[in-house]
């Protein structure tokens, strides 16, 4: 059809119907894939939450259920079944669902009169990651991380593992696309279930000729290995003890297409089951204008702010697109309660590739940044092969792992506590800007980050201390914690537990005419682990953990 025709073909149009100009961006061919918006929930159903879910809402303070649990209204989704459309995804969040159908169905759904707006599912290209293979067991400084020590140990998560936090307790939903899980990293996966919103089955491995002709489920293997792999001498991601919860949604057909439906769909499940953590190496920004990245325009930003609103930590890849024409982050890393992950190389020298800040509405963007050049991992479809792979795809599972073990060490904090705790101690926390974000991850000084709160004058405690961190930590073998006060110190005793709470040692400090005090601790007669540091005067408390490395 010329242009002139076309015109007329739309001048055609009744006022009420669809511009197909307007739902472009959802075009699979001659058909359309597209969001519809209803006007009202069904206020007497509910979704089937996990226990796990429950627990983890109630530790926010969510206490029954929320207007996001309730369902769709099934005679809404009827009567746009009857129009003979294939329904894709259903979304509870939006209360919508995506459908695929021609332009004269679509125009049919639009006037149905509880249908309060059509918006098409986006689709882009994706850039693809720099890769390349590495050599097994090239690299062997560390007896149990192998090759994988360097992106360990650059946002300190090997201190943690010393620790013995290592992700257990913790529930985390990955969102990528596929997962072929026959390579020795994965032989102790704690798989809790997995879902392929594509095909609509339980299988997340390639199934179709299509899917085997494009390696569909290359991506995901190889971006999960970074966060859960564990294969000693080899490689061991920070958070393989987690329980894993495997969504299968990004479509690698044709132009290497995602769906933002899938994404939308598989964090709801998640969520319902009991996700901690979520982890994306995805992101969409080709049918998007720079100022909708504004935190509260994408779909996919949308469902994380409800997510992370039920108590769920959200961690997505920045983007690679730091040196195309667009720049900035992908959508959702432009949602306000997200950690949106940069790359960095081994020098901690930022990618070029890694997408930049801010958002439109000036937020600084990435929150944070890990290894994303040459991050090893698994070689998919292979039993014991390695290699390395580059991208903000591998950065964003590093973080999302670190997110893991520090619930692991901290299992009261929310998830906005482990958010400001991983922000506030990366390595430009004082300074962050819209390359870096804050900064490098520094795992371990998350773990022990203190929040702040403030008092209020009439709330001051007589014979108030500063207690400041011990120093040093980790120490081998004597470590010292100093304390200042505006009066006299007071009786102060210290108390040193194991990790298994057993008293150790005590060491009291009786009044003295001085202000300030610095007591040490020799450890030499105790073996490696964490202990606890634990100082009583009157009128206050603090409890520390420190780590001793015989």
């Amino acid at each position: 059809m010329n242009a002139f025709l076309f015109f007329i073909f739309l001048s055609l149009l009744h006022p009420n119907d669809i511009n197909p100009q307007t739902i472009e961006a959802g075009r699979r061919g001659d058909l359309y894939r597209v969001w519809v918006y209803f006007d009202k929930k069904d206020f007497e159903r509910i979704v089937d939450l996990d226990s796990a879910s429950i627990e983890r809402r109630l530790k926010h303070g969510i206490v029954g259920p929320t207007k996001n649990d309730y369902l769709i209204n099934q005679s809404y989704i009827d009567q746009v079944k009857r129009l003979e459309v294939e329904i894709k995804n259903q979304s509870r969040w939006l209360n919508a669902v995506s459908v695929i159908a021609d332009i004269e169905k679509i125009n049919l759904i639009k006037k149905l009169p509880f249908v309060k707006k059509i918006e098409p599912v986006y689709k882009h290209t994706k850039k693809k990651s720099i890769q390349a293979i590495g050599n097994r067991n090239n690299q062997s400084r560390d007896i149990e991380y192998g090759s994988s020590y360097d992106q360990i140990e650059q946002i300190n998560c090997r201190i943690p593992h010393i620790a013995g936090y290592f992700g257990q307790g913790v529930r985390v939903l990955y969102l990528d696309t596929g997962y072929e899980l026959g390579h020795n990293a994965y032989d102790s996966l704690n798989l809790i279930a997995q879902y392929d919103f594509i095909n609509g089955d339980e299988n997340t491995a390639n199934e179709t000729d299509q899917e085997i002709t494009d390696n569909q489920d290359d991506h995901g293997t190889i971006c999960l290995s970074v966060m859960a792999g564990y294969d000693p001498g080899n490689l061991i991601g920070p958070s393989f003890k987690s329980e894993y919860l495997l969504a299968k949604t990004e479509v690698m057909a044709d132009e290497i297409y995602q769906e933002v439906d899938n994404y939308v769909a598989a964090i709801e499940w998640g969520e319902a089951l009991g996700a901690d953590v979520t982890c994306a190496s995805l992101g969409y920004y080709d049918w998007y204008e720079y100022d909708d990245l504004d935190g509260n325009t994408a779909a996919t930003t949308i469902a994380v702010d409800i997510a992370s609103s039920l108590g769920v930590l959200c961690v997505n890849s920045a983007g690679n697109e730091g040196d195309d024409p667009w720049y900035y982050i992908c959508t959702p890393a432009d949602a306000d309660s997200i950690i949106s992950v940069g790359a960095v190389n081994r020098d901690g020298t930022i990618a070029n590739f890694s997408s930049r800040g801010p958002t439109y509405d000036g937020r600084i963007k990435p929150e944070v940044c890990a290894l994303g050049v040459s991050t090893y991992c698994v070689r998919s479809n292979t039993e014991d092969i390695y290699r390395t792979a580059s991208g903000t795809s591998f950065s964003a599972p590093l973080a999302a792992g670190a997110a893991a073990v520090i619930m692991s060490a901290n299992p009261e904090w929310t998830n906005m506590q482990v958010r400001e705790a991983m922000m506030m101690t990366a390595s430009l926390s004082n300074s962050p800007d819209n390359m870096y974000g804050y900064g490098i991850l520094n795992t371990w000084a998350a773990i022990n980050y203190q929040f702040t709160t403030e008092i209020k004058d009439e709330e001051i405690i007589p014979n108030a201390l500063k207690v400041f961190d011990a120093y040093p930590n980790p120490f081998n073998p004597t470590t010292s914690i100093r304390i200042l006060s505006e009066s006299i110190l007071p009786s102060i005793t210290l108390s040193i537990f194991n990790i298994n709470g057993q008293l150790i040692q005590t060491l009291k400090k009786e009044t003295t005419n001085a202000r300030r005090m610095n007591i040490k601790w020799d450890g030499s007669r105790n073996s490696s682990g964490v202990y606890f540091f634990k100082i009583d005067w009157p009128g206050g408390s603090r409890t520390q953990k420190i780590t001793l490395l015989n």
